[in-house]
């Protein structure tokens, strides 16, 4: 049995939907309870930046028809799967060395999660939001829907083609919202789309949609655009301590939750432009999108993060951290954060690599991406000076007699690797003359 309804459910059914306060949602809210269904809305407090007083925006729904309205609190959960990500290093997009801390991915995991749990504890079984047929966002909210609620179903107004006939695009909607006595000013219109949460924000669609439009055209909303000569930026040193694989302090300073330390790093990241990314990416329909990505504190935490566990852990644990990590970086952003699969990856990083990353770095931050590492310390490194030191030391922890014969252990494996590629080289004479052979027979020296 299908758990999407195609039209309309039944009139009276109780509808839940994720409502934001934009026209978007305005206008669903409104023209469900003018078709008879019981709306609640539910709206999450992400401590979104490009909100105002997130407590203003449950009223909007019951003004537009709502029969309840909820602001559901995720502002810690938040900053939990954020800092969880971090410890895993879960990104897997990444372009010429500049991340995407997978935000938006975070923000479906915890918003869908919550809401649906909000939602069943008012007997709510049926769930919308304003995810399109084209985006990741229509899995992530349905996956994670169905995983805390078995018996959910699922009305999505974009996907209701009477809705869409009847609401083409934003100025349909706001003339609708006119005719029934709740005109929606708009602001100025961007050339772009936003989406925020605490993490980070996004920015896509529109102009951003053509690849000659770049981040030049876009307005930060978690920092500076730094890319601009007459915005003055003045160098910043600082110190932030982790314990256990989180961080605690900030040049010395402890704070009450992660929630507010969180935000302090925001607040420095974002006063250099730190983390901001353009990103080409493989949607989960396996079509390419464009984003432009804001995350001050992510990025900022996460290069601390990654200081430590190179002084820390050895070059295997390592080689494990980013092979996985990237793994679930893409686990996440295909809606299954909360998946077996992805709990198991998130318990082996968290427990054998984060709790031992403890320490300080202290870095200074300039203007954009640019910054320098001035000092690292840790309770416990793999790192120590005496180990390489060019310059003559008491205990030295090998000998120049111990390296000749680490050296002459090599030589069979040498030779053995030798005598296979002689081997291929005539396999593959026999097969054709071509360029491989050609590079073999070079390498070996044949024919000389």
């Amino acid at each position: 049995m299908s758990r999407i309804y195609r039209q309309l459910p039944p009139k009276g059914t109780a509808l839940g939907i994720a409502f934001s306060g934009g026209l978007d949602t305005r206008c669903a809210v409104a023209w469900l309870a003018e078709q008879g269904m019981a709306v609640h809305a539910y709206t999450a407090d992400l401590a979104q930046p490009d909100e105002k007083n997130v407590n203003d925006i449950p009223p909007i729904a019951t003004a537009h028809g709502a029969k309840a309205a909820k602001l559901v609190d995720c502002r810690e959960s938040m900053v939990r799967e954020g800092l969880i990500a971090i410890q895993c290093g879960a990104f897997h997009l990444s372009s010429g060395g500049k991340k995407y801390f997978n935000t938006t991915p975070l923000g479906r995991a915890v918003t869908t999660t919550a809401i649906v749990s909000a939602m069943k504890d008012d007997g709510v079984h049926v769930f919308g939001d304003g995810s399109t047929h084209k985006g990741n966002d229509i899995q992530r909210f349905y996956r994670y829907g169905l995983l805390v609620n078995p018996q959910l179903k699922i009305y999505k107004p974009w996907l209701d083609n009477a809705f869409v006939k009847a609401f083409g695009g934003r100025t349909e909607m706001s003339e609708y919202l006119a005719r029934i006595g709740k005109p929606y000013r708009m602001g100025t219109e961007k050339a772009y789309s936003t989406d925020a949460n605490v993490l980070g924000a996004t920015h896509e669609a529109k102009d951003l949609e053509r690849l000659d439009s770049g981040i030049r055209i876009v307005d930060p909303i978690m920092g500076v655009a730094f890319w601009k000569k007459d915005v003055a930026i003045e160098p910043e040193e600082l110190t932030i301590g982790f314990e256990q694989g989180l961080p605690r302090t900030i040049n010395g300073k402890r704070f009450k939750s992660h929630l507010e330390l969180f935000l302090e790093c925001n607040r420095i990241g974002g006063r250099h432009g730190l983390g901001m990314s353009d990103q080409i990416e493989n949607r989960v329909i396996d079509a390419k999108s464009r984003g432009i990505y804001e995350a001050p504190g992510m990025a900022l935490l996460h290069l601390v993060y990654e200081r430590l566990l190179s002084a820390i852990h050895n070059e295997n644990t390592l080689d494990q951290y980013f092979v996985l990590g990237r793994r679930l970086g893409r686990l996440l952003y295909e809606g299954k954060w909360f998946d077996p699969e992805a709990m198991m990856l998130k318990d082996g990083l968290t427990r054998w690599i984060a709790p031992s990353v403890t320490g300080s770095v202290t870095l200074e931050l300039r203007r954009g991406d640019d910054y320098t590492l001035v000092a690292t310390a840790a309770e416990h490194m793999g790192y120590a000076p005496d180990k390489l030191s060019m310059e003559k030391v008491a205990e030295p922890a090998f000998t120049p007699e111990d390296r000749i014969g680490a050296l002459e252990l090599q030589n069979l494996s040498v030779g053995d690797n030798r005598e296979l590629l002689i081997h291929h080289l005539s396999s593959v004479r026999r097969l054709s003359a071509g360029s491989e052979g050609v590079q073999i027979s070079k390498l070996l020296g044949e024919g000389q």
